[in-house]
């Protein structure tokens, strides 16, 4: 069920309705707080709003999440997204 949220917040984002986009995607973390693919995107749409200490917030739970499930590409990405958000 949780992946309903998470394709609401995906199409959200496309509309450019971000705060919407956020409510979702953190039901979405609340359904099921090991789906990895949503605290990047939560991280690009508290930045869209923003909010850029949430957004390293978000980000740097995905790392945590990726390195627990030894997702390399994920944390990659993550890594990245703080980066850039730092820079």
């Amino acid at each position: 069920m949780f992946f309903l949220n998470y394709a609401l917040a995906v199409e959200f984002v496309g509309e450019g309705k971000y705060e919407e986009a956020e409510k979702q995607f953190l039901k979405t973390a609340k359904l099921n707080e090991d789906y990895l693919p949503c605290y990047y995107q939560l991280g690009r749409v508290a930045e869209k709003l923003n909010k850029e200490k949430e957004a390293l917030e978000y980000y740097n739970k995905g790392v945590d999440l990726a390195k627990k499930q030894n997702n390399n590409k994920a944390l990659n990405e993550l890594n990245e997204a703080i980066w850039l958000l730092e820079d």
